[in-house]
């Protein structure tokens, strides 16, 4: 298991710059049109750690929907069951679902990707339903019937496996639907705001393009907001309890689950 856990610059920058950036998300948010769909997504769960259990805590308190990507391969009977407990009795919050199988690139040149054309769609189709079946042996009712590929991005293939196989959704980055099409009955909850696995060198443009992001979302009527844990820190965290309050505070949000 391969996972980045490096803090992005932004989230290393001044109290006063961060407090400054949450001032500016509030009042940005607050001329969202009504209705405007808000969703949030964790990538990347399957090992519980201080970080997981600390992000569950926060949507649980604030009693917003959370959807975990799980990676299948991570798992084990041992690691649901901490997971579980942590999430608590509140089923409603949790939409624990599909990450790929391994989180593993096969991919031989160009962008990362778990199910791109490198691979031939019998081995995309095993991966897909090998990891499903050990998530609903695992997690059973608990098991949504939604997929979220590893960096967010498959082949046109893929997309026919998915809804061949009865997923109800797919979850990827805004800008995937033009470049790989769906077919009609896999609708696309696409991610447009990053949180955590920002490349800006300067905290002060990563905070400025990450509001940025939120204006650009907030246009298109569908926040969709990724999560990474294992990235995240004490400001990150601190931002996130800021995020979640205002989500609840400003009365204009339509909070979605997949």
């Amino acid at each position: 298991m391969i996972v980045q856990t490096i803090i992005s610059p932004c989230w290393q920058a001044s109290p006063s710059a961060l407090a400054s950036s949450v001032s500016h998300l509030e009042n940005l948010l607050q001329h969202a049109p009504d209705e405007t769909e808000l969703f949030f997504r964790a990538d990347d769960i399957g090992v519980p750690s201080k970080n997981c259990r600390h992000m569950l805590a926060l949507f649980a308190r604030h009693h917003i929907p959370l959807h975990l990507a799980v990676t299948p391969a991570w798992l084990s009977e041992t690691r649901w069951q901490i997971l579980r407990e942590w999430a608590g009795k509140e089923d409603s919050l949790w939409i624990w679902h599909q990450h790929g199988w391994r989180h593993q690139n096969h991919q031989k040149s160009g962008k990362k990707g778990e199910f791109g054309q490198d691979r031939s769609s019998e081995a995309k189709q095993a991966d897909i339903i090998k990891g499903r079946e050990k998530l609903i042996g695992l997690m059973g009712t608990d098991f949504a019937p939604v997929f979220t590929p590893p960096w967010n991005r498959f082949d046109t293939v893929t997309g026919g496996i998915l809804a061949e196989a009865g997923y109800r959704a797919v979850s990827r980055s805004v800008g995937e639907m033009k470049k790989v099409p769906l077919p009609a009955c896999l609708p696309d909850y696409a991610i447009n705001v990053d949180l955590h696995t920002r490349s800006e060198a300067l905290p002060q443009n990563g905070l400025q393009t990450l509001l940025d992001e939120f204006r650009l979302a907030m246009d298109s009527g569908r926040i969709g907001i990724m999560l990474h844990h294992q990235r995240m820190n004490d400001a990150s965290f601190s931002f996130l309890d800021s995020l979640l309050s205002l989500a609840k505070k400003i009365k204009r949000f339509k909070l979605t689950t997949l």
